[in-house]
């Protein structure tokens, strides 16, 4: 089942952050598609089908995983993007394999040792996300757990560290850390990074204003790839729409950052000619 074709070139993960209707989601992906078409960009879309870790037991959590994996099948089947869906459970692992192309390990569970081996072993590609808590370097041993478990494509995902109570902070140092580190790219939340945990009446706020000068400061700092949830009203959306990129958005923002990428090429192709020099 292993597939090796992800995350070699410059690739956006995006979606909604929780799966809602068919209507919703087969929308979020066709605007994706069409994107990923124009851009000749890499696109895999990411919905959750339950949000496990939501601060209140009333809050929305999602269809649950055997609606959930339905939809998923449907938003494949109608627009061929591949798909990420989180795993909370490593019994979850291997039917949500069966029909998504690449596992995704939440941060608040980077380090449930049963979860990130129960997913290597589906030989799916693996997006692991970096504990809030943690250095950079720590990923080191995250990633070897997915590696003894049989995994061969893994990436990490950065999106941002603790401050206090209530505020996260990326740290641009953290891709190169991290990649050093690891091995694996390291992939930029763009989204998440700008959460503020516990701050809206107890449940999770944002500040989304902040989204495309962290994406541009990451690309800039050298991020490989780049995940963001978008929503077509982020003000409806049931889970994390006061940190959620408007869906109409993210076209203009893609478009500064593969400027920005070309720049770096440009800039890395002179550095190198000088050093031959």
């Amino acid at each position: 089942m292993a597939d090796m074709t992800f995350f070699r070139e410059f690739t956006l993960i995006a979606g909604p952050c929780q799966l809602e209707d068919d209507a919703l989601n087969l929308e979020v992906a066709r605007f994706l598609g069409a994107l990923s078409r124009e851009l000749e960009l890499e696109v895999i879309f990411k919905a959750s089908f339950d949000k496990a870790n939501r601060s209140r037991t009333d809050s929305p959590r999602g269809p649950g995983m055997d609606e959930g994996l339905q939809r998923l099948a449907t938003v494949k089947a109608e627009t061929g993007l591949p798909l990420i869906t989180d795993i909370h459970e490593p019994a979850q692992a291997g039917p949500v394999a069966e029909v998504v192309d690449v596992l995704q390990i939440p941060a608040f569970l980077c380090r449930q040792t049963d979860l990130i081996l129960a997913a290597a072993a589906t030989g799916r590609p693996l997006n692991i996300k970096k504990g809030q808590w943690m250095a950079p370097e720590e990923m080191a041993a995250v990633v070897e757990k997915a590696r003894k478990g049989g995994a061969e494509t893994v990436v990490v995902t950065e999106r941002g560290t603790f401050f206090g109570y209530g505020n996260l902070v990326v740290d641009m140092r953290s891709f190169a850390r991290m990649r050093e580190a690891t091995g694996c790219a390291a992939v930029f939340d763009g989204t998440h990074s700008v959460q503020r945990p516990g701050r809206a009446d107890g449940s999770s706020g944002g500040d989304p204003e902040h989204i495309p000068a962290l994406v541009r400061a990451a690309v800039s700092a050298g991020c490989d790839h780049l995940f963001l949830e978008t929503h077509p009203d982020p003000t409806r959306a049931p889970s994390d729409g006061s940190n959620m990129l408007p869906l109409e958005a993210l076209g203009s923002l893609l478009r500064e950052v593969l400027a920005l990428r070309e720049v770096h090429s440009v800039m890395n192709r002179l550095a190198s000619a000088e050093g031959a020099n």
